[in-house]
């Protein structure tokens, strides 16, 4: 679960600094990471309730 949280946290820096450079400098190439980057965050996401659920039933 610890590797779980570690690579939510990592695509969430992601997405952070790529809609930053989308909003502040204009670079569209940074918005299609972004979004990119929003699709991996909810995989991860939906993960992590699974995963939660399971230990919470333990």
């Amino acid at each position: 679960m610890k590797d779980l949280i570690e690579k939510i946290n990592a695509e969430l820096e992601t997405f952070k600094s790529e809609s930053d450079s989308l909003i502040e400098k204009g670079v569209k190439a940074a918005g299609a990471r972004a979004r990119k980057s929003t699709l991996e965050l909810e995989k991860l996401l939906k993960e992590f309730r699974k995963v939660s659920i399971e230990e919470s039933k333990k």
